[in-house]
């Protein structure tokens, strides 16, 4: 008798669900941290000409030096440190929990976090511990040496700032972390460009720390390119989880050559920023509404009632994204990203009719 996948799947795998990504046609889509902006045309072209002379019938180099080399000046990466590059942040959190997934090794992370740590913890059969944020979204330090001291965990990430609530934590409790962990501690600073907060200049004072990076959020969603930096001794052991051919050509010379060019990345991050404050002064005098700090491309918002005023932009053409039911912490929350002053205007006009 043929056996069913309940016969042969494994129970970690069995009992997840899929990261489920809405359909988006047609929408104002603010519910993925997405650059609103376009390149400029003369950029674009210069792109499609670039892409024209592609060597895609190669396979792409796997230690793609140009890319490298270009992130190494671009984003002020210390020469005594190696680099880790993935099919986005994503692809890089799954080898470090690969690399690091002996039998009862633990993940430790904040509660409410970006929730691909747990998952991909749970899928290599790593043990994940969650531990609770203050209800104003801030670590609670002590607890969190508490849970470092009990677990010993062979891996703690740090989102900063955190997703999904925006906020920077407390340099000097991220300090405290890194110096009480006994394992690897990974900054997640994927939303690095609107925070302007980074450990990337402390990696000497720490040889267990790794800074991790995506482009998705400053207007490379589509190119799916992450990176990690840190100790050479931990990056070659990574390094040998990597698939060989994770960073496709395409992606390898479009991200350099953008790179080139990160004043114009730059501003589009500044116009973010710059539209978030806009937005986050429009939401806060709506009844019932409250805004959360923010240092990210997103905007945290409490409204009385999540699902109602979810659906009701929905059905207006807008797309956020409602976190309720993920977290307690998270109760009638919606998670809504910073868009250009047009997508912005749609968003306040349909929530503001949906309350």
């Amino acid at each position: 008798m043929k056996k069913s996948p309940n016969d042969l799947v494994r129970e970690e795998v069995l009992a997840l669900a899929a990261y489920h990504v809405p359909d988006a046609a047609g929408m104002v889509k603010l519910d993925a941290m997405e650059n609103p902006y376009a390149l400029p045309l003369p950029l674009q072209r210069e792109i499609a000409e670039l892409m024209a002379g592609a060597a895609v019938n190669r396979y792409p180099n796997p230690q793609a030096p140009e890319l490298k080399a270009r992130l190494r000046r671009v984003m002020a990466i210390p020469e005594a440190f190696d680099i880790l590059i993935g099919n986005g942040s994503d692809e890089i959190i799954q080898i470090l929990i690969q690399t690091l997934a002996r039998p009862g090794a633990v993940v430790l992370a904040p509660d409410p976090t970006f929730v691909m740590y747990r998952m991909y913890a749970r899928v290599n059969r790593m043990r994940y511990v969650g531990v609770p944020l203050t209800p104003d979204f801030r670590l609670d330090c002590v607890l969190f040496l508490e849970a470092i001291e009990e677990h010993q965990p062979a891996l703690t990430f740090i989102a900063y700032p955190n997703n999904p609530t925006g906020n920077l934590y407390a340099e000097s409790e991220v300090l405290r972390i890194l110096q009480a962990a006994p394992g690897v501690v990974v900054l997640d600073e994927a939303y690095h460009a609107f925070a302007k907060k980074s450990f990337m200049g402390r990696l000497a004072d720490h040889p267990n720390l790794i800074v991790m990076r995506t482009l998705s959020k400053v207007g490379m969603a589509g190119l799916r390119l992450g990176y990690a930096v840190g100790d050479p001794a931990w990056i070659s052991e990574f390094d040998k989880v990597r698939p060989p051919y994770n960073v496709n050509v395409l992606t390898q010379l479009v991200a350099e050559r953008l790179l080139v060019h990160v004043d114009t990345l730059n501003r589009q991050a500044a116009e973010i920023c710059a539209e978030r404050g806009r937005l986050r002064t429009a939401l806060e005098p709506l009844p019932g509404v409250t805004v959360f700090a923010s240092d990210a491309n997103f905007l945290l918002v409490r409204v009385p009632d999540s699902g109602k005023v979810f659906a009701g932009m929905k059905a207006r053409g807008v797309l956020v994204k409602d976190l309720h039911g993920s977290h307690p912490l998270l109760a009638q929350c919606l998670r809504v990203t910073v868009g250009s002053v047009e997508e912005n205007a749609q968003c306040l006009n349909a929530l503001r009719a949906s309350l």
